[in-house]
């Protein structure tokens, strides 16, 4: 397979990267960290409503652009290099595909349209966020009323729910059917801000005690289904791979600048022989697991889903340990300082350390790879 960008696919990397280095910038996402801001809303607005980035992968039938997994691949990962504080990941990687693999006709139209428009942030409730499997881990019921459902449960954390206009939630029924369902803003859940590690994404609490919904909330057609979730999360894992791949770049890219000014003995400690050896392995994974996640994003919707599916999974190993090397690296390579708050390899560590656990840690993926490869889930 030849990895090589379109014209058009180079121009949005160009453009988005110019504009990422403009508007989110170490400066940018400390004012949103240091304020416990949801997001930042000048930058949200721009992405989604200027720039349309929102309406990449959305089909054209319900207002998107039509484009593919790649073109919101290269913005996941650019935005990753940036750690850019906005819902962009939830809302595109991970409601809207599901909504598109699930949802009714009806709710496609309303919901991917409000997307594709930028008039709606969204993001999924699952029960577990660090489960690969989110049917096994449903915390809320639903019980049928006369013109609707009564939602009770807690989802004790959701992603970007405190700035989300939508949020997407599973359900399950009496009869054992998981449900989705669409609450949109203020619909009588309770969101209780929380205090995480990574202050560039934030978390919060959904509580729902016996929230009266109508049946048109119900989004989907008969149930959510196995095969309409995986299809849903191969997305969303493929977008958080990139993110992680752009993270590994922008830690390496805050390094490159430090060891580029630091002297040491009279000289950067740039030019010394170690320090070049590691940035070099570096340069060589990063470019390994974008290598890889490029891969990954030319079989969707082309490949046979369960081959993509494992090939997405391969990527999330990979992307997610080079996230953390990376991490890792800059702040032992900034010295001292490596670890003070005034500079930037913390923020970039924090967020390695809290996405490598979304949708499946790097071990449930590899698992997943061996029950494919040996069977039998894997090498005992």
């Amino acid at each position: 397979m030849i990895l090589e960008f379109t014209p058009d696919q180079q121009m949005i990397r160009e453009e988005a990267a110019r504009f990422l280095r403009e508007r989110s910038s170490s400066e940018a996402i400390r004012r949103v960290v240091d304020t416990g801001a949801s997001h930042d809303a000048e930058l949200w607005n721009s992405i989604s409503r200027e720039l349309g980035w929102c309406a990449m992968a959305i089909p054209e039938a319900f207002g998107g652009l039509g484009l593919g997994a790649t073109e919101v691949a290269i913005l996941m990962e650019l935005s990753g290099s940036r750690l850019a504080c906005v819902p962009f990941w939830s809302t595109v990687c991970l409601a809207a595909p599901l909504i598109e693999a699930a949802g009714s006709a009806d709710a496609k139209a309303r919901y991917l349209g409000a997307i594709a428009a930028g008039e709606m942030a969204a993001t999924v409730a699952f029960g577990d966020l660090s489960a690969a499997d989110p049917l096994a881990t449903v915390s809320v019921t639903a019980v049928k009323s006369l013109d609707g459902y009564m939602l009770t449960g807690k989802v004790a954390q959701v992603i970007d729910l405190a700035v989300a206009d939508l949020v997407l939630v599973p359900a399950r029924l009496d009869d054992g059917t998981v449900a989705l369902f669409a609450l949109e803003r203020d619909a009588g859940q309770r969101i209780a801000p929380l205090k995480a590690i990574d202050g560039t994404r934030p978390i919060a609490s959904l509580e729902l005690s016996g929230v009266a919904v109508s049946a048109a909330q119900r989004i989907d057609i008969g149930g959510l289904t196995d095969a309409a979730v995986q299809s849903a999360l191969a997305f969303a894992n493929l977008g958080l791979a990139a993110e992680q791949v752009g993270a590994a770049q922008g830690a390496l890219d805050i390094t490159l600048a430090y060891i580029s000014e630091r002297v040491q003995f009279g000289r950067t400690i740039a030019s010394f022989q170690a320090i070049k050896h590691r940035c070099a392995r570096l340069v060589v994974d990063i470019a390994e697991a974008r290598s890889l996640l490029y891969g990954a994003a030319a079989a969707v919707g082309s490949a046979d889903p369960q081959e993509s599916g494992l090939e997405v999974a391969g990527a999330r190993v990979v992307a997610s340990d080079v996230q953390y090397l990376a991490a890792e690296e800059a702040i032992q390579l900034h010295g001292g300082v490596g670890f003070t708050w005034e500079y930037d390899p913390h923020l970039y560590f924090k967020r390695a350390q809290a996405s490598s656990v979304l949708l499946g840690s790097r071990e449930v993926h590899l698992d997943r790879i061996a029950a494919s490869v040996f069977g039998n889930g894997g090498l005992k």
